[in-house]
């Protein structure tokens, strides 16, 4: 007789287990205290549960709010604040922020890089590379990269506007498999549980549906901080779940969150619709148009074929004009195209280069740069579609 075997329940604690590189969204409104100093207490408790998913071998990013908050008290702002007295208090708040999160994590020997966005450096390709770089250069040196919005320099026009969206992008350019955002509610609920007594908690989501993102209330005004509400926690969640990325919203305001979820807390987990492969593959190879061709010759081909970045001594020859970012097609000898990527180099920089080994680049270019002209996860190769 066939002994059946249940699948394990697919939840917010099985994918914060699951999980191998995670981003962490920390608002306004749980990091701050009613007089705009950092929970200090709180925030050591957020390391201790963040150093132990790094001993276990996870990566970690965070994406932390509070800027605006911190800085309005150190200069004595009151009130709704004009666009010059935001970048202000932000240009104040951000040396408190580093000194708070680095505080915490002195005693685990945990290194904090601040990294400050705006729109513009996820949305256009050279700059989305040169993040995404920096990103996991940090990540591979075992710093914890703490990411925030450039409110300094930002305009309307090139903000996020709030800190959950850009914890998704921040997920889609590391590659991470979980965005948690830590909030003020413990997860999604059928209406707004601070007006409707008879809302009911959601543990999973599947699909993101139009009904779902009707029953998101708005932000929490009591916390008197912060700009994201509950719409703004599944817009975040849409974006990373297209990205092959899992989102969980989960209570912060209490201690050691992360942990809380890892013991069955109460959460909503919001499934992706892809994995980040596919999704990668479908954006590189299928939505970005070639701006130019990189001739290969037979070795790197066979390269390519087993995984391997393209590097320069493989290229025979570079047809048009690309910046670092642009998406090229990868052609053969006999110009049939094999692949495509997001090229490394201008494409001057790359005609430079053209049949060099890795040791002659820094001597040819007068600069050190990475070796591939093609790094690996940037290149879809046609045979995978």
């Amino acid at each position: 007789m066939t002994q059946l075997t249940e699948k394990p329940a697919i939840n917010a604690t099985s994918e914060m287990r699951a999980a191998k590189r995670l981003v962490i969204k920390v608002g306004s409104a749980i990091l701050c205290a009613p007089d705009g100093a950092p929970r200090s207490e709180w925030l050591s408790s957020l390391a201790d549960d963040v150093a132990s998913l790094r001993n276990d071998g996870r990566q970690v990013v965070i994406v932390t709010s509070g800027a605006i908050a911190l800085g309005r008290h150190k200069l004595g702002l009151s009130g709704a604040l004009r666009l010059d007295e935001k970048q202000a208090a932000s240009a104040a708040g951000q040396v408190a922020l580093a000194e708070a999160w680095q505080s915490a994590f002195a005693p685990h020997g945990i290194n904090i890089a601040q990294i400050l966005l705006t729109l513009d450096d996820t949305e256009g390709r050279r700059r989305y590379l040169n993040a995404r770089t920096t990103l996991r250069t940090l990540l591979d040196l075992g710093a914890l990269p703490l990411v925030n919005e450039n409110d300094t320099i930002a305009t309307s026009e090139i903000r996020y506007g709030d800190n959950d969206r850009l914890a998704a992008h921040a997920a889609q350019l590391i590659g991470s498999d979980l965005l948690v955002i830590l909030s003020d509610i413990d997860g999604l609920y059928t209406a707004d549980p601070r007006k409707d007594s008879s809302a009911k908690h959601i543990d999973v989501v599947d699909v993101i549906t139009p009904e779902i993102e009707q029953s998101a209330g708005g932000a929490n005004a009591s916390a008197g901080v912060g700009s994201g509400g509950m719409a703004s926690k599944i817009a975040a969640a849409k974006i990373a779940g297209g990205a092959g990325c899992a989102a969980i919203i989960a209570p912060g305001t209490g201690n050691n969150p992360i942990k809380a979820i890892l013991d069955g807390g109460a959460s909503t987990l919001f499934r992706p619709s892809t994995t980040p492969a596919n999704a990668r593959r479908l954006w590189i190879g299928g939505r970005l148009k070639p701006a130019g061709q990189i001739m290969i010759d037979d070795g790197a081909a066979k390269a390519l074929q087993k995984g391997a970045s393209l590097l320069p001594a493989g290229v025979a020859e570079v047809r048009g004009n690309f910046t670092r970012g642009d998406a090229v097609e990868i052609i053969t000898k006999g110009d049939k195209v094999i692949a495509q990527g997001l090229s490394a180099y201008y494409s001057e920089e790359m005609r430079a280069i053209a049949g060099c080994k890795s040791d002659q680049l820094e001597a040819v270019l007068g600069y050190k740069r990475r070796p591939a002209v093609v790094e690996k996860d940037d290149l879809v190769l046609r045979t995978e579609k």
